[in-house]
């Protein structure tokens, strides 16, 4: 199992490799003939596109999973090179975004287990959809993603420009830091759970999962308004760049939340009381009558 463990890993870290090369190659050619936004959405998609024709390959699409988390550090990076503007505003947005991106990256790396692995909810996915799953996965396991991440990014693009700072930067700046370092202690919580012998039949009911059924959720959702918040914080004319974190709050609140509790609700015994008893995203302890 180990050795299939490295061999996966060294197949897909291969695919990632030749996606950030045909990406940037995309993006040099597009960014002479159109706007930035542009030429970055389009090479985006073509790194989607290849990511997804592999994962077909490989007969597994959960080989698509660390792009969430790849995306944007390699946009952030490319954006650095490109404007190299530094300064205490750039240096905040970069070190949230760099502590996001890896922490979120060694979470998959760590729980990875092989080619052979794929996501319960594609196999459900596929399972309900049978011969339309490939136009499924295209569509709403890779470039639906693709551009929740991208539209949420778009702050930073326009941050990168020109950096800046005052209060507001370093409140974004903490929000995101906490809503990061709440995935953090949620991930590793649970992985310790599983880890523990257990009636696979009971819910975690230890740490922050005491009182919230998501709290690695929760901090998804926070990261990218801290994030829109650091570029509010130099152009409040530019508000409408809200709509990426607005799109990935409503991403979790419709369908990954609703999906994640149908599947405890089918596998898990008492899941009405369990949900009684704990809030659906904040780790405060609820109030019971």
């Amino acid at each position: 199992m180990k050795k299939n463990r490295w061999f996966g890993f060294a197949i897909i870290a291969i695919i990632y490799v030749l996606a950030i090369l045909l990406g940037l190659f995309t993006f040099r050619i597009f960014i002479e003939r159109t706007h930035l936004f542009l030429a970055i959405f389009i090479a985006d998609v073509v790194a989607t596109l290849f990511v997804y024709f592999t994962g077909i390959f490989v007969k597994n699409t959960s080989v698509y999973d660390p792009y969430w988390s790849v995306q944007p550090l390699v946009i952030v990076l490319l954006l650095l090179t490109r404007f190299q503007v530094f300064n205490l505003g750039i240096i905040l947005m970069l070190v949230a975004l760099m502590y996001w991106g890896i922490r979120l990256t060694a979470n998959w790396a760590y729980t990875f287990d092989s080619l052979e692995y794929q996501d319960w909810r594609y196999d459900m996915l596929k399972e309900k959809t049978k011969k339309f799953y490939p136009i499924i996965s295209l569509l709403g396991i890779n470039l639906f993603p693709t551009v929740i991440v991208y539209f949420a990014v778009l702050p930073a693009i326009v941050f990168f420009e020109t950096g800046g700072f005052n209060g507001l930067t370093l409140i974004g700046f903490f929000i995101s830091i906490i809503a990061a370092s709440l995935q953090l202690v949620a991930d590793i919580q649970m992985q310790r759970y599983r880890k523990r012998p257990r009636d696979k039949s009971g819910f975690i009911e230890t740490g922050l999962w005491k009182y919230s059924r998501h709290p690695n959720y929760l901090g998804e959702i926070m990261m990218w308004w801290g994030i829109y918040l650091m570029m509010l914080s130099i152009d409040p004319s530019k508000w409408y760049f809200g709509v990426g974190a607005l799109a990935n709050t409503m991403m979790f609140f419709v369908i990954s939340i609703p999906m994640a509790e149908k599947r405890l609700a089918m596998n898990k015994i008492g899941f009405d009381d369990y949900k009684a008893r704990t809030r659906m995203l904040l780790p405060i302890k609820k109030s019971r009558p």
